[in-house]
């Protein structure tokens, strides 16, 4: 436990801050090495390759991490110097929004307790979207939702009718 958690860290605030593509370990290190408190969540996921299967960690928000700071200028410039960190991420007039504490401790108790996380793309009905990645790669369609699921519909107009299927969320793209 560092020295700012014992503190209590009076004052300090929770931020998102946007890194580099594939870069939130880099960047989670060296906030680390600088002494500034981060967290990136992580999720495991199996992940077969043709000649294996591994369960891999990965990053539960792509392209961002979390960092605990005292909110000032001179706290913020040394977190965008991390390798890897591009900016914090702002609201209007390039003001650094603030997390609120409740959120990253409801975060941090799903993915400490939690099983089966998943992250949905703002998935909204009627959205159009594309697979970009498993078996169903290349298929386009709508995002519908069904009971408690959303579902991935394609439509073939011509015939007037569509069929659905369950995609996970890490796998589509809106288009």
């Amino acid at each position: 436990m560092d020295e700012k958690t014992v503190m209590g860290a009076a004052g300090f605030k929770w931020y998102a801050i946007y890194v580099r593509s594939r870069h939130e370990g880099v960047a989670y290190g060296q906030l680390q090495k600088k002494g500034v408190e981060s967290y990136l969540p992580l999720i495991k996921r199996n992940r077969q390759w043709k000649d294996r299967k591994k369960v891999v960690e990965f990053p539960l928000f792509p392209g961002y991490l979390f960092v605990r700071v005292n909110p000032n200028p001179s706290e913020f410039v040394n977190v965008l110097k991390a390798r890897g960190v591009v900016s914090l991420v702002s609201g209007q007039q390039g003001v650094p929004l603030a997390v609120p504490d409740n959120e990253i401790d409801s975060l941090k108790l799903m993915v400490e307790k939690g099983s089966g996380l998943d992250i949905y793309p703002a998935l909204k009905e009627g959205v159009r979207v594309m697979v970009m990645r498993g078996p169903l790669s290349g298929a386009s369609g709508v995002i519908v939702k069904k009971e408690d699921c959303y579902m991935l519909i394609v439509n073939i107009d011509i015939l007037g009718r569509s069929i659905g299927v369950k995609v996970p969320a890490e796998d589509i793209e809106m288009v």
